[in-house]
């Protein structure tokens, strides 16, 4: 190549350099222009505190004041993506996704966040919370101009790894245009990974627990620059499970933040607004005045079932829908391993999957992208895939065991009918907990008792004979997995834990009018699972007859309070108790003994002159022993006649003869 070509090359890249830098002026100019006008406008048009904005229309909007630049749309009333103040960046990630219409809870929350207040929003599962509040997340942001060296902006706080993993697959698309950084912040991930990366992002996505163990362990976190946080599902991050993470994550949080609380049920405790140091919350409820609590395009179904009938119908149901997506929600974990395996072992014709918390973190991620990507599927799950999680085009949600409460029951059902698109949710519900009906009622769920379904779904499958009766089939189905199990000892061992944890999850649950332990039938249930006898449970087994009910605590006669007298000789005799028997006590007592009320003796008082006597005798019976002990010679050894002549022989050593030298 010649001079005058190398010489060409090289002011073409000085060139461009030059047309870099001038780029970069003009679109520094550019933003400054664009975030000038969008601040403008949401200064004249900002909707006024209190009022919903779906309660308004065009007729509300205030008069224009001299000076002022009049738009062609009045945000808050906006029906689509394009009538909002938002950046150019935006509204490029908002089209490469597809998004044009507003939801009812974006065109509730959206105005007002953007006017930097802060949210309690809740609304119908699937609703597209996530948007209502990324959208305001990456405008705050564009606005401060934020960038790398700035740290930490915004902290998005949610209750599991899954639905944490779904908002970091949002903003990545939300977000392209966008010059940020956004980080997920987990368990089952490197820590080590994680604490040299933190500082560098500019929007986390974290689990309570997980974040609160950076801002313990990592020296370098910092969040006092913190612009806005997000929790979502709110309600449940709220609970008891995560109360104290949540505390002591806000404690570490600057005060003059912007929050946004979004759920599918919210409550307004004056308390929990306080410990979340909201400023004038706009409580903003999307189907507080709704007919109906859930989709309209969802169709609600419920059937009662015996419960050694439950799993022969979930099975029925499932071989007649093959070519369907189907979600099916189970209360304890080892429920959904017994299921999972004997699926498998059946050949139900579909592929089959399992999600609870027990399954590796790695695992889960893998089997929510797998099975997002299929067209027909079951899955059989536990209340970790029911908050938050979008799964795209399911068909049916079934729930085999009853849900703890109606909120319970919504989350599980927004799996399907998301969005626009319809779908369908089966409840089987015991014969002892019809009352569930009455409470789905009253939470504004219109749920439709259908015997003609149940018919059905069991003449759906013939398992042997093609008119056979229903109960052969169900008699049938356990013969299956009785054959099952014989050949798989381990599948056996999984049996007998989904049977124990179910029962223990019904006798633990505090609604004792829904969920009733003394009617479960136990031999029954444990045959439909494929085992010869019930297996013995950890809980003691109260011998009661038929008539016999469970006394409350409440109604339990008292026990006459014993003296002071008697509360010490009780202590003395439990003194001479010996080893063994104490032993054995406290192994029983160590147990899960949850139908025992255990009782303790009341601390008593040593004014008595008789119980200063016994007292002493207690706490002098240690001392006493030990001066027995020193005074108690030191054992020596007794030998016999012939081992002490033994021993007093001295050995015989032969001496040596001197050997004279001729």
């Amino acid at each position: 190549m010649s001079e005058e070509g190398d010489s060409s090359i090289r002011d073409k890249k000085k060139w461009s350099r030059a047309q870099k830098q001038q780029h970069k002026l003009s679109v520094r100019e550019i933003v400054d222009k664009e975030i000038k006008d969008i601040e403008k406008r949401l200064k004249q048009d900002a909707p006024s505190r209190g009022v919903n904005p779906l309660a308004l229309s065009v007729e509300d909007r205030p008069p224009r004041k001299e000076g002022e630049k009049e738009y062609e749309s009045w945000f808050p009333i906006a029906q689509r993506f394009d009538e909002l103040p938002l950046s150019s960046r935006t509204r490029r990630g908002l089209e490469a996704g597809k998004y044009k219409v507003l939801t009812e809870i974006q065109r509730a929350s959206i105005p007002h966040a953007l006017c930097g207040r802060d949210i309690l929003g809740a609304a119908k599962t699937g609703s597209g919370k996530t948007l209502a509040f990324l959208i305001p997340v990456l405008e705050l942001l564009f606005k401060r101009k934020w960038s790398i060296d700035d740290g930490i902006g915004a902290i998005i706080i949610t209750p599991t790894r899954e639905l944490a993993l779904q908002i970091f697959e949002v903003v990545r698309k939300l977000g392209v245009a966008h010059e940020l950084s956004a980080g997920l912040i987990i368990g089952g991930k490197d820590h080590t990974h994680e604490r040299d990366r933190i500082n560098r992002m500019n929007l986390l996505i974290a689990t309570p627990g997980r974040l609160l163990h950076h801002m313990d362990s990592t020296p370098s976190f910092d969040c006092s620059n913190l612009q806005i946080l997000v929790l979502d599902e709110a309600d449940r991050i709220l609970d008891m499970g995560f109360k104290k993470e949540l505390d002591a994550v806000i404690d570490n949080l600057p005060k003059g933040r912007q929050t946004l609380l979004f759920s599918a049920t919210q409550t307004s405790n004056v308390k929990d607004l306080a410990r979340l140091s909201l400023k004038d919350a706009e409580y903003l409820s999307v189907h507080k005045e709704a007919a109906e609590s859930t989709p309209q395009k969802l169709v609600q179904h419920v059937i009662q079932v015996p419960l050694h009938e439950k799993m022969s119908t979930l099975y029925s149901f499932v071989r007649s829908h093959v070519k369907m997506k189907i979600i099916i929600f189970m209360t304890t974990c080892k429920q959904v391993r017994f299921t999972y395996e004997v699926f498998k072992a059946l050949r139900i014709g579909t592929v089959v999957f399992e999600m609870h918390g027990q399954v590796s973190q790695q695992k889960r991620m893998e089997t929510y992208f797998e099975f997002n990507k299929m067209s027909k599927a079951v899955m059989i799950a536990t209340d970790i895939a029911a908050r938050g999680l979008d799964f795209p085009s399911v068909d049916w949600v079934l729930q085999a065991d009853c849900p703890e409460d109606v909120h319970t029951y919504i989350h599980r059902v927004g799996r399907t009918a998301r969005y626009e698109s319809g779908g369908c949710s089966l409840l089987l519900l015991l014969p002892s907990e019809s009352k569930m009906i009455q409470l789905l009622e009253e939470g504004k769920i219109p749920v439709v008792v259908s015997i003609s379904l149940m018919i059905a779904i069991l003449n759906a499958v013939q398992l042997k004979k093609v008119n056979s009766k229903e109960k052969e089939k169900h008699e049938q189905f356990a013969t299956q997995v009785s054959s099952i199990l014989s050949s798989k000892p381990e599948l056996r061992v999984k049996a007998q834990k989904a049977f124990t944890s179910y029962v223990k999850s019904v006798f633990k649950n505090a609604n004792k009018e829904i969920f009733k332990f003394d009617e479960l039938p136990m031999s029954e249930y444990a045959a439909s699972l494929g085992l010869v006898s019930a297996p013995v449970l950890s809980v003691k087994q109260v011998q009661k007859k038929p008539e016999e009910k469970v006394v409350e605590e409440e109604d339990r006669p008292k026990e006459p309070k014993l003296t002071r007298k008697q509360r010490l000789k009780a202590r003395v005799a439990m003194r001479k108790r010996p080893d063994d028997e104490t032993e054995k006590n406290s192994e029983e007592e160590s147990g899960d003994d949850l139908l025992e009320v255990k009782r303790r003796i009341d601390n008593f008082d040593d004014s008595d002159p008789e119980t200063k006597e016994l007292s002493k005798t207690i706490l002098q019976a240690p001392v006493k022993r030990k001066k027995i002990q020193k005074e108690k010679p030191m054992p020596v050894k007794t030998t016999y006649k012939e081992e002490e002549e033994e021993e007093e022989k001295p050995k015989f050593k032969p001496k040596r003869q001197r050997v004279d030298k001729d």
